[in-house]
């Protein structure tokens, strides 16, 4: 018996078959899950996370969802509701920052719209899907809730700006909900999974030089692969992790305890 069997859930963020959700949903299928999928509405963008879902398994479920929209989150949640019989995971793997502010020294300078947009997707999304996943996840006694974070949410990263404030209050959003859902058995937890090369990483400024960085700092001498956080990914949806909640877990190779 594989460790997922009979377990289903959701991911939110499949942009290609390099993002950090991918190889997540990858891990989850091969360990006996069955996932569903959400992507940003459009053809083009249903084509691109239709692909790369169908290298997990064939003839995905997808729907479409705005997560700036609350009326396109609560049709994706009634949809999957529909359609499956539990709610066992949530993988919350979306963030969003105009990158003409994902540049060294303009932090500073982030007009008032951008902050608040990234906050918004970023963070806010987090508890506006809980909110929506509690009463499916909480009428089969609990469930496990997933968030990606990054470490520029605790330490500078130069260009990271208004995702780092983002990945902070994430991170914080993580803590509180693992509080309120827990009476629900649900589990909040936040991986901060190391650098990798994806569409959204790569629309931040100085990015490079952190990618080198990492290879001759990190006590792995290596940096992160996806399947490092498939795996954690695995384990926080398993019932080997029943007693964690509230806690962001490092998937980095180390760089996090590094001082220089």
């Amino acid at each position: 018996m594989a460790l997922l069997d009979g377990k289903n859930g959701l991911i939110v963020g499949i942009a290609n078959d390099r993002s950090y959700a991918w190889h997540i949903a990858k891990a989850l299928t091969e360990h006996g899950a069955t996932c569903a999928y959400s992507h940003i509405p459009g053809e083009k963008n249903e084509r691109r996370t239709g692909r790369a879902a169908a290298k997990i398994q064939p003839d995905p479920w997808l729907c479409p969802c705005d997560a700036g929209s609350d009326d396109d989150m609560d049709n994706l949640f009634a949809k999957y509701k529909a359609d499956f019989p539990t709610l066992d995971f949530l993988v919350h793997s979306i963030a969003f920052a105009d990158r003409d502010w994902l540049k060294i020294g303009m932090f500073a300078q982030t007009p008032r719209k951008a902050f608040l947009d990234a906050i918004d997707i970023s963070a806010y999304t987090l508890s506006a899907m809980s909110a929506r996943a509690r009463e499916q996840m909480a009428a089969n006694g609990g469930g496990s809730i997933m968030a990606m974070s990054y470490y520029g949410a605790e330490k500078v990263i130069p260009g990271y700006n208004i995702m780092g404030v983002a990945k902070a209050c994430l991170e914080s959003t993580t803590k509180y909900l693992a509080y309120e859902l827990g009476e629900d058995n649900i589990r909040v937890n936040t991986i901060s999974g190391g650098f990798l090369r994806t569409l959204a990483s790569s629309a931040v400024g100085g990015i490079d030089s952190v990618e080198r960085a990492i290879e001759e700092k990190a006590p792995l001498r290596r940096g992160v692969v996806g399947g490092d956080v498939g795996n954690t990914a695995v384990f926080l949806v398993s019932d080997l992790s029943t007693a964690i909640t509230g806690e962001n877990l490092y998937v980095d190779c180390g760089v996090n305890i590094m001082g220089v």
